[in-house]
């Protein structure tokens, strides 16, 4: 009984402690983490292991060629002296408590002074609590899902940014492109049912395509059997199918759509957007596919920060830069834009800078964040032709 007691009573002690902790940590986090020194810290919580690694570690890359050309350019403009970025990368292993934790010891213990990442709309949004209550915003590359930087009410949250579009923007511009560019009158389905990823974009193209969706199937992240899916949509006829996911099943579904007969196009969004869709596919099979995406390798053709930026990834990585790399890059320029809007290194400073971008050159296009702390830049459609993307047309 005593044992019991003496529990009790230390329980309570740790809870009121805890609570005073809380106390004095909710009142510091209201004025934000601030560099001091010749150095801002700028942190990434990213997937570099796990489901997702295969994004963050092109993330990785577009983020550590963003800051190694800023501190050799002499780093960021703050005031009236320059800073180098001090980074901070921490793995989430694409799991919702590793970004939870991740973000609470770049938050609380590193007390960097902006984050990028995570790169998935779930991990995400496992990590806004830790950010708002530190108050330091985090710049997603990828998470795309359309409330991700919103609060349940409809309102903003002031410490969630994103370098994407959102799904619905993503779900709309292919459906226009089904309508106005294939003609298509009748169109198949299959969605990524494991995340909102595919179900969201699904859902925004099925609001906005003017024809019939004659059929509409779903499939598992890790599927590897789509022949079933298949054969129910060639006995529709249909003039195109959408199908949106990650490069890794819809690989799948166009090399065994095409083994089937089946050579209408097939719309998809920016999971595809990777050189392993052909890999999978085979080269041969990949006719007459599309995607919606925010980056092209045709980009430099228009855009001169872009094409130096495909120049800089080669010679970095020995490899042409893909799309999530892009993304990761811009992130970096975002929150570089902000540090020197400010003036500052102060979190909240930035956050309320990075919510007024307006007109930011960048490698996936000129861009301006808007009052959903969305960004707002053209998006681009891919076509693929015997494994090799040969246009790209931007779409505003």
């Amino acid at each position: 009984m005593k044992q019991t007691m003496k529990k009790v009573i230390a329980a309570a002690a740790a809870v009121m402690s805890i609570g005073i902790m809380a106390g004095c940590s909710a009142k510091s986090a209201t004025e934000g983490n601030e560099s001091t020194g010749d150095k801002v810290k700028i942190g990434m919580n990213m997937e570099l292991s796990g489901a997702a690694a295969g994004y963050g570690n092109q993330m990785k890359q577009g983020f550590e060629l963003a800051v190694k050309q800023i501190n050799a350019a002499g780093g960021i403009k703050v005031g009236d002296k320059k800073m180098k970025i001090q980074t901070v990368i921490q793995d989430n292993k694409s799991t919702t408590n590793g970004s939870a934790s991740v973000t609470a010891q770049l938050t609380a213990k590193d007390k960097v002074s902006a984050i990028v990442g995570p790169a998935t709309t779930n991990d995400g949004t496992a990590a806004i609590p830790n950010l708002t209550k530190a108050s330091v915003a985090s710049v997603s590359p990828s998470a795309t899902d359309p409330d991700y930087t919103l609060q349940k009410d409809g309102s903003v949250q002031d410490y969630v940014f994103r370098a994407c579009f959102n799904n619905d923007l993503q779900g709309e511009t292919a459906a226009h492109f089904a309508d106005k560019t294939l003609k298509a009158k009748k169109v198949a389905i299959l969605q990524d049912n494991s995340s909102d990823y595919g179900t969201g974009l699904a859902a925004a193209f099925k609001k906005t395509f003017t024809g019939r969706v004659v059929s509409a199937q779903s499939f598992q992240e890790g599927d590897k059997d789509f022949n079933a899916l298949i054969t129910a949509i060639k006995a529709k006829d249909v003039d195109a199918i959408y199908a949106p996911g990650y490069y890794s099943e819809v690989g799948l579904i166009i090399k065994q759509a095409r083994q089937a007969g089946v050579t209408v196009p097939i719309i998809g969004s920016d999971g595809m957007a990777d050189p392993k869709l052909a890999q999978i596919a085979g080269a041969s099979n990949t006719n007459d596919i599309y995607y919606t995406t925010p980056f092209s390798t045709k980009s430099g053709e228009t855009n001169d920060v872009a094409k130096q930026f495909m120049a800089d990834f080669k010679a970095e990585y020995g490899t042409d830069a893909p799309t999530f790399s892009a993304l990761a890059y811009d992130s970096v320029l975002m929150i570089k834009q902000a540090i020197e809007d400010a003036k500052s290194t102060n979190s909240v400073k930035i956050a309320k800078a990075l919510a007024k971008i307006k007109d930011m050159p960048a490698v996936t296009g000129t861009t301006s964040v808007d009052k959903n702390h969305d960004p707002e830049k053209p998006i681009v459609i891919e076509e693929m032709q015997n494994g090799k993307v040969v246009a790209a047309t931007a779409v505003k």
